[in-house]
């Protein structure tokens, strides 16, 4: 049976091992894994956190510029307005991006609740780790997504842009 991961971080780090952090405990003993152990109960547990945590610290961010939007004074002179327009501007485009980050981590969420995370959309080989460690929304493994991508910039060539 697979020992509770964070029962096995305090075991390594109280026995001498050098970790910066919990996080990097955690991670190191993810990728120690053997392949046959790949998307067990502890690994799923953990991309389930780690994507319901990140889900907060969006959410959280998001709350933070809608209230500096609707804070905003109006009766200020045109630089200042300016200014605050451009900051607005940024900050809706940044916006964008992480609710659309939101959407793409509840649909990971559905996918471990599904039995489907960490498998490649398209071939159904097992994306690996590291990728997820780094990019935990990924639905395609490497080699999918490098297909994607040059046909993505294929067809962009192609178009002319």
């Amino acid at each position: 049976m697979q020992p509770d991961i964070n029962q096995s971080v305090t075991a390594r780090t109280d026995s001498g091992a050098e970790f910066p952090d919990a996080k990097k405990a955690e991670e190191a003993l993810l990728l120690a894994s053997s392949e046959d152990e790949y998307m067990n109960a502890a690994q799923l547990a953990f991309f389930r956190q780690r994507l319901l945590n990140e889900r907060a610290e969006l959410e959280a961010h998001l709350s933070e510029v809608k209230t500096a939007i609707a804070s905003h004074e109006r009766d200020s002179d045109e630089a200042d307005q300016a200014s605050f327009e451009e900051e607005l501007r940024l900050s809706l485009r940044q916006a964008d991006r992480e609710s659309r980050l939101i959407n793409n981590i509840d649909a990971a969420l559905q996918r471990i609740e599904n039995g489907e995370y960490g498998f490649c959309e398209e071939t159904g080989e097992p994306i690996g780790l590291p990728r997820l460690l780094f990019r935990p929304t990924a639905k395609l493994c490497i080699e999918a997504k490098e297909r994607q991508e040059r046909k993505e910039h294929h067809f962009r060539k192609a178009r002319g842009e």
